[in-house]
């Protein structure tokens, strides 16, 4: 089954993992066996990807996400929203992030 991320919905990160910031990137560690990919323990997430993360905060959607990083870098938002979405999804397979429900 493919995962897709949703621009509309809310993600948080794991409790399965934990993620520190090293040299300007953020390096995720899973916890638990099944999370992330059999052949890398690790993920690491670059300037972008650190800057979706450091927002990834459970409360704001993922179009939220893209319109705040597309002020910051001065890009065209729906540009911003397809890189965005493509990341979550991969993130999303690897179960480093989870969707939050809405009550």
């Amino acid at each position: 089954m493919k995962l897709t991320a949703k621009a509309g919905a809310v993600y948080a990160p794991s409790g399965d993992i934990v993620a520190r910031e090293i040299e300007g990137e953020i390096i995720i560690v899973p916890l638990t066996a099944g999370i992330g990919d059999a052949e890398d323990d690790l993920f690491s997430l670059n300037e972008t990807g650190r800057a979706f993360w450091k927002l990834l905060d459970g409360k704001k959607t993922l179009a939220q996400i893209a319109r705040t990083l597309a002020e910051k870098y001065d890009a065209p938002p729906a540009r911003i929203e397809k890189d965005i979405l493509g990341l979550a999804a991969e993130l999303l397979k690897r179960r480093i992030i989870n969707e939050k429900k809405s009550f």
